[in-house]
């Protein structure tokens, strides 16, 4: 029996991920079905690939299974379409996290699918395969079909793998060596468990619905083997698939591993992990293992929303955000970078309680990066149930899912793929909701593309004016008097529209590297391009002035304005490459790196020079500015030259 298993991953930056899931599968069914030597295993489709290509490589195959993921969605169905239209005889079997729990409308609306698998896959898929002559599925656990006649069949899920070393671990078998010699030009990209389980309840996610909760583990013997095989293979990025790292005591004892194999072999160069919750120590000392170690590229902190009811609606009122600040704090202390997750658009958010939340995530210190995520619908998750969708007013669109940073497709090569994006809710009304997403770009912008990020900071310190009171001054500009900012202004609330309607959340430019590039950056080369960084920055110093005496000051903090013309001479420009000295009568830079270490000084007056080292960093070309300063400078601040007191 001939057998195919497509796990379709989004490519990288031309690095592909191994496919993980289509080897357990294939792992357990070799170790655990009696007639194994019978089974002859195709090599898995790992990335995408125009559909006849795939429909090729699986026409002879007897079972052609899919892992159905939001990214692979379409892709898989239409080959699951074109491949029955070609062989009549191939048994198509659909699994993972997109397969929707209550499957009759699925199965009748893609007759190509024979069946469906819920929830944990590899003992499933080998009951169906060990039943295949017969095609009798009533013994076989977690799994939907249409019989003959047309009636749909569903049989429970059954009990979860407890111990889950009776799976023979793909990478330490060598399962997958023969696929990395026949494509040696690929890089190689790692994911990894090392339990599977959570035991929290967010009504945006399926994992913890999916997984029942209890949280089992993979054997520590079979990581270490794992660890080695990953660095003796020289790959170098692991995304660690577990719910909570840092849920069990021992992975603390994981994180030393992977730092001994680093240390040992160069391999692997990253290990991106996802925190556990509530457990503050133990999330603070694995992190700062990766951290010492090299391995940790920035913390995630994923609070999603500090809102008391958006916690409550999401069901995360358990989730202590004591624990988010804590960490967040000793990691500045550390200089271990960290990046804040929020979601717009949960139920029970508001305008008000989201920038509110953004301030106030900025003012407990994060000021390196904030990711604000659109709400996104999941089949599995709680609040795809209608009755929830009502409950709380939530108002969708279907959008096309794009990679930032993505090439655009060429339609005759590939599918389109969507996924449904919550755009208005109850609480936060289609208009609000829009704001709420301008808002949230034009933080981006300001601060965490550090266009005025050094200014906002000393004022914050100098005035105590919220950094929402900033951000909402920028995004209310009137077009009259500050014509460039408005224009900013109006692009992120354009586009807000354009999402709301259906369009793309990033924004495509055929000569900035031909790209998606998000909104943020795309406004800041916009400005760079069009030479208007100047009056970009007169105009911010008049929309501060006026912000500051509405709020009570007599007049811009003298440090305010000498903060902005150390920031506006500090931003990455191209061609700028010689250094140059900012004098200034007060210290801007000292109560900017101060507020940033959690100890801010005292504004004092004098005379002030600072060297920005232009120098560093400096590029000479567009294309070269576009790629290695706004795409991969964003994250480690190279939007802003080195700058030393002198």
């Amino acid at each position: 029996m001939k057998i195919g298993i497509a796990q379709i991953n989004t490519s990288f930056s031309g690095a592909n991920y191994l496919p993980y899931v289509a080897g357990l599968l294939q792992s357990y069914a070799e170790a655990h079905l009696p007639n194994s030597c019978d089974l002859e295993f195709l090599t898995p489709l790992y990335k995408r690939l125009p559909v006849a290509d795939a429909v090729a490589h699986f026409i002879d195959a007897d079972v052609v299974g899919f892992s159905l993921y939001v990214w692979n969605v379409e892709l898989s169905l239409r080959i699951a379409h074109e491949l029955r239209a070609r062989n009549p005889n191939v048994f198509i079997i659909c699994g993972g996290p997109h397969v929707p729990d209550a499957a009759e409308a699925f199965l009748r609306a893609k007759p190509a699918v024979d069946l469906v698998i819920h929830g944990e896959g590899e003992r499933r898929f080998a009951d169906v395969l060990a039943n295949m002559e017969n095609r009798d599925w009533t013994g076989c656990d977690g799994v939907s079909y249409l019989d003959g006649a047309g009636d749909f069949h569903h049989t429970p899920p059954g009990a979860r793998l407890r111990d889950l070393d009776v799976i023979p671990s793909p990478y330490a078998t060598g399962l997958f060596d023969q696929l990395m010699a026949n494509v040696s030009d690929e890089e190689w990209l790692i994911l990894w468990e090392t339990n599977r389980g959570c035991p929290f309840a967010c009504t945006f996610c399926d994992w913890g619905s999916a997984t029942q909760s209890k949280v089992f583990q993979f054997g520590e013997d079979r990581l270490h083997a794992e660890l080695e095989w990953i660095a003796r293979n020289k790959i170098e990025f692991i995304f660690c698939c577990d719910a909570n790292f840092g849920i069990l005591k021992r992975d603390l004892d994981i994180a030393r591993a992977a730092a001994a194999v680093t240390a040992k072999h160069g391999y692997p160069k990253a290990l991106s992990v996802q925190n556990t919750k509530n457990a503050t120590e133990r999330a603070y000392a694995t992190q700062k293992v990766l951290a010492d170690a090299g391995l940790s590229k920035g913390v995630t902190l994923a609070l999603q929303t500090i809102f008391d009811p958006a916690l409550q609606r999401t069901k995360r009122d358990n989730i202590s955000l004591a624990t988010y600040e804590e960490l967040q704090h000793r990691f500045v202390a550390d200089d271990v970078a960290t990046y804040t997750d929020l979601i717009l658009g949960l139920p029970g958010e508001t305008y008000e309680s989201f920038v509110d939340g953004v301030s106030t995530v900025i003012e407990n210190g994060q000021h390196n990066r904030i990711q604000f995520g659109n709400l996104s619908i999941l089949p599995n998750a709680a609040m795809a149930d209608l009755t929830y969708r009502e409950e709380h007013g939530m108002e969708t669109v279907f959008t096309p899912i794009l990679n930032m940073h993505g090439v655009l497709c060429d339609p005759d090569d590939d599918v389109q793929e969507f996924q449904e994006l919550v755009v208005a809710t109850k609480t936060m009304p289609r208009d609000q909701w829009r704001k709420a997403r301008a808002f949230a770009w034009m933080t981006a912008f300001l601060h965490f593309d550090k266009l005025l990020q050094i200014p906002l900071i000393v004022m914050n310190a100098t005035t105590g004016i919220r950094y929402r009171h900033m951000v909402e001054a920028f995004l209310d500009a009137p077009a009259k008097t500050y014509p460039v900012i408005a224009e900013v202004a109006g692009h992120f609330l354009t586009r807000a529209d354009d999402i709301q309607n259906g369009g793309s959340e990033f924004c495509h430019a055929a000569t900035w590297l031909d790209i998606w590039w998000p909104d943020d950056e795309y406004m800041f080369i916009d400005l760079s391009v069009s030479g208007r960084m100047p009056e970009f920055y007169d105009e911010a110093r008049q929309i501060l002035g006026t912000l500051a005496r509405d709020q009570g000051c007599v007049s811009l903090p003298a440090a305010v304005g000498d903060a902005i013309t150390l920031n506006a001479a500090a931003i990455n420009q191209p061609g700028d490459a010689i250094d140059v000295v900012v004098e200034t009568g007060t210290n801007p830079l000292e109560i900017y790196r101060g507020q940033l270490s959690g100890n801010p000084p005292e504004e004092r007056t004098g005379t002030f020079n600072y060297h920005v080292e232009r120098s560093v960093g400096a590029q000479t070309k567009w294309h070269s500015w576009f790629r290695e300063i706004v795409w991969f400078g964003n994250k480690k601040g190279a939007y802003i030259h080195p700058i030393r007191p002198t």
